[in-house]
């Protein structure tokens, strides 16, 4: 297939959506970022370079006909971006948020028109994956509208994206992602990690010079807080032969923390000075609250020089303008807020609160219980200090430390210089070294852009990660040991991708012969572990402990093509597909037969 012209970089993010592209045409061609028309208010529409990730149901009969129209086409009987952030937050019932959580939420079924959630018109709903598909197909609309006049090759669902998420997202989330991208119409996609994202952006700006800034031992640390999550990855600088080149060394686990957070948080602040002048807020006017707490944080985040930032939500009157309550959000809280409750200064052996033990709990998007980054970050780099410790080894400076030594930031919230000093902080006291801090872009569009220059550096014009699969992966097998009355076959565990594998590449399982049960339902027991990285491809574990998590299990029917046999002997085969997938090949030991099982919870079954 031939390559087509523009690579194309796309954040679909939990707050904003963005768009970055590359000319292949062009020598040394640059990222530029995509104008997106959306409506700012009825009847008027403006470019802008994000798109906010928010859809607004209207009510009928609540705006103009043709007030919500956009350059491209007919009137939708929805609106995504500016007006959908600002006058959601005026009606939050109407308004959905965070979708990107949603889409990641295993508890739900992520099909089902659930969204706004607890609303009460069950006839004004979609679903996360659809809300994900909406965003996309915007961005489809604004670059067709551009690129389409020119040549209809140019279409965006012709070109080259890569489509950016978190680094701990499962492959059903990435599933449900990819289905996104399907329905939007793209034909040719590839994922990538957001941290990863992040440097690329840095290594696109530094393209002349980033030799020049890390060298060989380095640990570098990409840090990044959005909307909905708080991603981490480990990057480390190596040599081969005098060449420098960078490895993956490992990803955090998923964190359901980020600016969605902090808004309520915040909310909840402000509520408690409301209700000691006795104005106390209902569950709709806290949802609004929230929402215009994530604008004043925004703004104030943005600029230093603003104090304070007004706030108005509606009250419970029919009147609009008579029944709004107002109030401000002074730069003192904020600060407050975050830093005592979300960026602490803590031990580098801190551990995060653990989950209630309750036996009921409300459904909703399961947030983290601790709310301290700080925390989760500590926890993070005790689980792989022995890997951090062994590439800073390498290092041949006579500063040489065992810990992270460099950080790159990423997410809006570090525009400010007070979160990502209290990060270097506890970094610094948890290493007893200073800590470089890599100069960070455009924190709101790094993503997009360093997901086009990944692009092109597939295409092998410029410098790419090393990485591949960010876990062990294992598959339960049921030992053969004699039936003990009260006690379960053991269950061992199968290493079918060792850590770092390269998405695209496949092997045998070499060594081993198994006995594969079909014609009746089954439970396939899949596992994972993000600290044990030496597991090579066939090792079997006997025992495992808290290193290794079980992950959704899979009940299914296999095919029996062979009335009379319920057991089959069969090999494996591992394959990680170009988007991260798993495909575990049973291939039948005595007949040309074979089954292919999927890390594809989502869909009960797999695709045979």
């Amino acid at each position: 297939m031939a390559n087509s012209r523009f690579l194309i970089g796309i954040d679909l993010g939990t707050t904003n959506c963005a768009l970055a592209y590359i000319d292949s045409q062009k020598e040394g061609g640059t990222a530029e970022i995509l104008n997106l028309p959306q409506i700012v208010q009825p009847g008027v529409y403006e470019d802008r370079k994000l798109l906010p990730s928010f859809l607004y149901l209207p009510q009928k009969g609540e705006f103009q006909s043709g007030s919500l129209k956009l350059p491209w086409g007919e009137e939708k009987p929805y609106v995504v971006g500016e007006f959908a952030k600002a006058h959601g937050a005026l009606v939050p019932t109407h308004l959905v948020s965070s979708a990107k959580s949603w889409l990641c939420h295993s508890t739900v079924n992520r099909r089902d028109k659930i969204l706004p959630w607890k609303a009460t018109d069950d006839s004004n709903k979609v679903s996360p994956l659809e809300t994900s598909t909406l965003f996309l197909k915007h961005l489809v609309d604004s670059w067709n509208s551009n690129f389409q006049i020119i040549d209809n090759e140019l279409r965006l669902e012709k070109q080259e994206i890569v489509l950016t998420v978190p680094a701990s997202f499962d492959a059903d989330a990435r599933d449900f992602t990819m289905e996104a991208a399907k329905d939007a119409g793209f034909k040719k996609v590839s994922l990538l990690e957001e941290p990863q994202a992040a440097f690329y952006s840095w290594l696109e700006a530094n393209k002349d010079t980033w030799r020049e800034q890390v060298q060989e031992g380095d640990v570098i640390l990409v840090i990044d807080v959005g909307g909905g999550t708080s991603d981490f990855t480990l990057i480390a600088v190596e040599s081969d032969q005098g060449n420098l080149f960078l490895n993956r060394l490992a990803v955090g686990e998923h964190i359901l923390l980020g600016g969605d957070n902090m808004d309520l948080a915040l909310a909840y602040e402000l509520s408690r000075q409301l209700a000691a002048k006795n104005i106390k807020l209902d569950l709709a006017q806290m949802v609004g609250l929230s929402h215009a707490c994530r604008t004043a944080k925004e703004k104030l985040l943005a600029d230093t020089s603003i104090k304070s930032w007004p706030i108005t939500i509606l009250g419970r009157g029919s009147k609009m303008i008579s029944g709004t309550i107002k109030c401000e959000l002074e730069r003192s809280l904020l600060e407050k807020v975050l830093l005592e409750g979300f960026f602490p200064i803590c031990d580098k052996d801190a551990q995060p609160s653990a989950q209630t033990g309750y036996g009921f709990q409300e459904i909703g998007l399961p947030y983290a219980a601790d709310a301290a980054i700080t925390k989760h970050l500590a926890n993070f780099l005790v689980k792989h200090q022995k890997a951090i410790e062994q590439k800073s080894s390498q290092r041949k400076d006579s500063k040489k430390s065992s810990n992270v030594n460099v950080v790159l930031f990423n997410g809006g919230v570090f525009k400010s210089h007070l979160l990502r000093q209290r990060i270097l902080d506890n970094l610094e006291s948890w290493g007893k070294t200073q800590i470089k801090m890599l100069a960070h872009q455009d924190l709101d569009l790094s993503v997009a852009i360093g997901a086009a220059s990944f692009g092109i550096a597939k295409r092998g014009k410029g410098i790419r990660i090393r990485g591949g699969a960010p876990r062990t992966y294992y598959i339960g097998i049921e030992s053969a040991a004699p039936a003990i009355p009260g006690f379960p076959r053991p269950i061992k565990a199968l290493c079918v991708v060792p850590f770092g594998m390269e998405e695209g590449t496949e092997s045998d399982i070499p060594g081993h012969e198994f006995g594969l049960v079909i014609g009746q339902k089954v439970t396939f027991r899949f596992l994972s572990s993000s600290i044990r990285k030496n597991d090579s491809l066939g090792t079997i574990l006997e025992e495992w402990d808290d290193e290794v998590h079980e992950i959704s299990p899979l009940q299914l029917t296999l095919e029996n093509p062979e009335k009379n046999a319920t057991i089959v002997p069969v090999y494996l085969h591992s394959k990680i597909t170009d988007i991260g997938t798993l495909e575990l090949w049973c291939n039948a030991k005595n007949t040309k037969h074979k089954w292919k099982l999927e890390f594809n919870v989502r869909e009960n079954k797999p695709k045979l």
